[in-house]
């Protein structure tokens, strides 16, 4: 697999290596001694996956107390996914990584605990799978407005379509239930 390091440190752009012929393909999406050796070294606990129609916007979402760390890749169609630093005391507090997964590149991202996540859907379609090294914890979860001019994501979606949730949810430093940078 090719690894690629991204503006952040942490957020890791990951590439399986993929065995194709005329029949079709073979890719190995994880392997827990590879992962490791790049620092992906929980265990996953929780898979997800959701099917989301073009211009659906899903985020910024991220869990704290409990935290999770997701590794996340577009199975069908086309995302744009979007990590944010929200770790207080971060040297890049509020900075964010935006990649294209989709079916046709494979690649992952990897999401580490502390970072705020989103995507949207590009294409008609997109089924979407997390791999979670943490359970979902409703009473953790915190939302964070996915259009914050202070965070400056460009989505390439002039009018998404989101969740009552999102759509209200507050900006960044509005937000008080944030990790602290070191303690994730």
């Amino acid at each position: 697999m090719n690894v690629i390091q991204t503006e952040l440190p942490e957020v890791l752009i990951i590439e399986p290596k993929l065995f194709g012929d005329q029949r079709g393909f073979f890719l190995e999406t994880y392997q827990s001694f590879r992962y490791a050796e790049h620092g992906i070294a929980r265990p996953f606990v929780q898979d997800n996956m959701s099917r989301s129609s073009f211009g659906v916007l899903r985020g910024l979402h991220l869990q704290n107390p409990v935290t999770q760390g997701k590794l996340v890749t577009a199975l069908r169609g086309k995302v744009l996914d979007v990590a944010v630093d929200v770790r207080v005391g971060s040297p890049n507090f509020g900075r964010h990584v935006a990649v294209e997964l989709s079916e046709e590149n494979r690649r992952q991202l990897w999401v580490p605990r502390g970072f705020a996540h989103g995507f949207v859907v590009l294409s008609e379609t997109a089924d979407f799978f997390y791999k979670c090294d943490d359970l979902y914890s409703p009473k953790d979860e915190v939302s964070i407005r996915w259009d914050d001019p202070a965070i400056g994501i460009n989505w390439g979606v002039e009018k998404p379509s989101l969740s009552a949730k999102d759509a209200v949810a507050p900006l960044l430093a509005d937000v008080q239930n944030l990790p602290a940078y070191g303690q994730v």
